[in-house]
């Protein structure tokens, strides 16, 4: 399978890279800045500060050489992202790079956190707050590196564009205006996206890397429930949140079938045989035998793996009710669900559907989100990160996955740009804790990844020898 081939090329690439011509003290204080003022910027959906954030790194930008002309702050409604244009001299005859991310965060509450998590914070070990990982860890990143190569002097063969969306987290307006209505934009080879792919860790060790070829697309319904109601002294048999839990139980008792491609069991393939143990063999045999019941049912038990195996929904919030005195007179549940490759929004509503098995039940998907075709793992690409990868970790396996979330990639991949995830991280997978209290991401993977794109976009946008 061209994966496993992808792999093998990969392992011999293992010469250590030495960093750019700049000193690295500086870089990583520029690095850091803007890492820690971007972070204390809280750009959850219901702040708008987004617009904040995109003029903060445009002027950081404007100050290390780039033009106006270079920079564009993208609104829409109450968001921003931006496109930043790197001018190259075409000598290489190529199409330009995108370099995707994105400026917003998830909301975090700041009395259920052990730390503020709008306040860069640090122990031994980790930085904490939202967006340490998801993404401003990526937006700090490449943004440091655009303004270390303009220092530099600097001249790529074709144009680097830094594309940050502004609402990903959320409705993704700016993502989609990006992507579908900036012509400049539609010009590029190929992107790579910094809010996905990453190297894993396991007791300290690297273990592989990961690059993100597809994702599953994202759709979300509300389940509802209506009822004349009444008062709660006269109970009735046909309660609203009774008939609404009993359709929340069937979905979290149901099973979507299994599913593979090439690429998912060669993933698990070489997954199962770094991580190793009980499941790691359980990994090993689903790759080799997708109709091993027992190897799916173990897999269905990892929430870091259940997602490559098969579509997933999960009920994610509830609302019922309007007095504690009255019958519910309406109850909803909100089912975000994770669609596999191959399978449609429509199949995906269908056997929920069946599964409730209640025609009083409504169903109310909320937004638009596409399918997303899978990306060819490129081997200019797979060198590309393959010698920054093993710069800092010699030899280890890079390997091509589907990430079970949704990124900005979807887009681009439906006006016909190939997107490959490609970010700087490396971590234990148990402590992403992206979306969840405490978000953290390790100091050494920070100060690690600090040539990441420097190598990759020197290998595929550097002067020609």
């Amino acid at each position: 399978m061209r994966y496993f081939a992808a792999i093998a090329l990969l392992l011999l690439a293992t010469t250590r890279v030495s960093a750019a011509d700049l000193v690295l003290t500086d870089h990583a204080r520029k690095a850091m800045d803007i890492y820690r003022t971007i972070i204390e910027i809280d750009t959850s959906k219901a702040m708008g500060n987004t617009p904040v954030v995109a003029r903060y790194l445009a002027d950081e930008l404007l100050d290390a050489g780039f033009t106006e002309e270079d920079i564009e702050i993208v609104s829409v409604d109450s968001f921003a992202g931006m496109v930043v244009r790197y001018r190259g001299d075409d000598s290489s005859g190529l199409k330009p790079i995108l370099l995707l991310g994105h400026l917003d965060v998830v909301e975090a509450l700041a009395e259920d956190w052990e730390r503020p998590p709008f306040e860069l914070t640090q122990d031994e070990l980790n930085f904490y707050a939202r967006g340490t990982r998801d993404n401003k860890f990526g937006v700090a990143q490449l943004t440091a590196t655009f303004i270390r190569f303009k220092r530099s002097g600097f001249v790529p063969s074709r144009d680097l564009f830094l594309v940050f969306s502004g609402d990903e987290e959320s409705d993704m307006l700016t993502s989609r205006k990006l992507a579908f209505e900036t012509p400049t934009l539609r010009k590029a080879e190929f992107a790579l996206n910094s809010d996905s792919g990453s190297g894993v860790l396991k007791g300290g060790n690297a273990i592989n890397y990961r690059i993100q070829a597809a994702e599953k697309t994202y759709v979300t319904w509300e389940l509802t429930v209506t009822n004349p109601g009444g008062h709660s002294s006269r109970p009735q048999l046909d309660n609203a949140i009774y008939e609404l839990a009993a359709a929340v139980t069937a979905i979290g008792e149901y099973r979507f079938p299994v599913r593979w491609s090439e690429m998912t069991l060669a993933y698990l393939q070489a997954t199962g045989k770094d991580i190793g143990g009980e499941l790691g063999d359980a990994m090993q045999r689903f790759a080799y035998d997708p109709d091993d019941k027992e190897a799916a049912d173990r897999l269905f038990g990892e929430s870091s793996y259940v997602g490559v195996t098969r579509t997933t929904c999960v009920v994610t919030m509830l609302q019922a009710g309007h007095a504690e005195n009255a019958l519910p007179q309406k109850a909803t549940a909100t089912v975000n669900c994770r669609v596999f490759p191959g399978v449609t929004v429509a199949q995906v509503k269908q056997q929920l559907t069946q599964v409730i098995a209640n025609d009083a039940v409504t169903f109310k998907q909320i937004g638009d989100f596409p399918e997303s075709p899978e990306s060819d793992l490129r081997l200019d690409v797979l060198a590309a990160v393959g010698k920054a990868v093993h710069s800092r970790y010699p030899g280890i396996p890079i390997i091509g996955y589907m990430a079970a979330s949704a990124t900005d990639a979807m887009y681009f991949r439906n006006v016909g740009i190939p997107t490959l995830g490609v970010g700087g991280v490396f971590m234990d997978p148990s402590e992403n804790y992206a979306h969840g209290l405490n978000e953290r991401v390790p100091k050494k993977s920070f100060f690690d990844a600090l040539d990441h794109w420097t190598i990759i976009l020197q290998e595929l946008a550097g002067p020609s020898p």
